[in-house]
């Protein structure tokens, strides 16, 4: 791969990272308007497996843009950073997924396993596989790069919208 290769990609990272720092901004302003101080510890639990995520998740698509922007020398390092975001995500996932079967504040539904495990899982495993590949399949590669972030950030913003809609609609009426 070539760092002309990747200078194409910069107008996509910047839009997703900008996007991605907006949205952690907004995701803490919504979470601090929504909270109580009458949380039971369950609901901490429960925030661990299904706020926290969220995010992380912007928080790669905005790591992972700057490192993808950089301007680097050469683009072995950039790899490797960008496959190490991938290993670290697929490992963040298996830990939500053993959080979201530990919290007992709220029973998962489907939708929920897809946009918090599955989704995740697979967005951060093409990440880390498409880092390996880059050097024999650079396009390939830079896509499959660019894929992950827009599914992770879309993934962030069905679950912020979804905790919002849950916070304001079934919390609110209990």
């Amino acid at each position: 791969m070539t760092m002309t290769a990747l200078a194409r990609w910069q107008n996509f990272y910047v839009i997703a990272g900008s996007s991605a720092g907006a949205l952690i901004g907004l995701q803490f302003v919504v979470l601090s308007l929504i909270s109580d101080n009458s949380r039971r510890r369950s609901d901490a639990t429960a925030g661990s497996a299904f706020a926290t995520p969220t995010i992380v998740h912007f928080g790669a698509v905005l790591g992972l843009s700057g490192i993808l922007v950089a301007p680097w020398d050469g683009i072995a390092f950039v790899t490797a950073l960008w496959g190490l975001v991938g290993l670290n995500g697929v490992v963040y996932t298996l830990v939500v997924l053993r959080r979201m079967r530990a919290q007992s504040a709220y029973r998962p539904e489907l939708e929920d396993w897809l946009f918090h495990v599955v989704i995740p899982l697979a967005a951060y495993g093409a990440l880390a596989v498409s880092a390996a590949a880059a050097r024999v399949w650079p396009r390939e590669a830079l896509f499959a790069a660019g894929g992950s972030a827009a599914a992770l950030l879309f993934a962030g913003i069905h679950n912020a919208w979804d905790a919002v809609t849950y916070h304001v609609f079934v919390k609110r009426l209990d």
